[in-house]
């Protein structure tokens, strides 16, 4: 699958303090995860239907349940919209 991630690695570096740190088990990668729940929700997808590559839709579905709770991702999802659709209209 070309262009698996949503975002380069500036950019998720920026972000990487806002997301929760591994506490015993070590996760996966935040930044594929992020990929995966831009894909399902840019493409009106079930989380099911996530490709494997994003990795496990339950994994997808829940850190974008534990992410929105926190508020960290319905602020970044609106900044990021905002600066595509301005860099479209531009």
């Amino acid at each position: 699958m070309s262009n698996l991630f949503w975002l380069a690695d500036e950019q998720m570096a920026r972000r990487r303090p806002f997301f929760l740190k591994s506490h015993g088990k070590p996760r996966g990668d935040d930044r594929r995860a992020l990929s995966g729940i831009i894909f399902i929700n840019r493409n009106g997808l079930r989380w099911c239907d996530a490709p494997k590559e994003y990795g496990r839709p339950k994994t997808l579905y829940s850190r974008w349940k534990r992410w929105s709770e926190m508020g960290v991702l319905p602020g970044y999802l609106k900044s990021w919209l905002r600066r595509r659709w301005i860099r479209r209209q531009s």
